[in-house]
C-alpha cells in the first residue's frame, strides 16, 4: 500500500476485481495479505488478446 499513490479502499476494489476474474490469487496471513498473479490464467488472457487483435487486422472494415 505505501507504494502506491492511491487510497486503501481504490487498491482494495482493483485486487478484488482481479481476483474475480481469476488473474490473481490472494493469501491472508493475520492482518496483512500476500497477492499472486496466475501465470496460467494470464497467459490464456494474453492469448485472447493476440487472437482478437490478429483478427481486427485482418479485418476489411475499418469501424471506428
Amino acid at each position: 500500500m505505501e507504494e502506491l499513490p492511491l487510497a486503501q479502499s481504490t487498491v482494495s476494489q482493483h485486487l478484488r476485481a482481479l481476483r474475480e476474474a481469476g488473474l490473481i490469487s490472494c493469501e491472508s496471513d493475520g492482518p496483512r495479505s500476500c497477492y499472486c498473479v496466475d501465470t496460467d490464467c494470464l497467459r490464456r488472457l494474453r492469448a485472447g488478446i493476440d487472437q482478437l487483435f490478429d483478427e481486427l487486422e485482418g479485418s476489411s472494415e475499418r469501424d471506428c
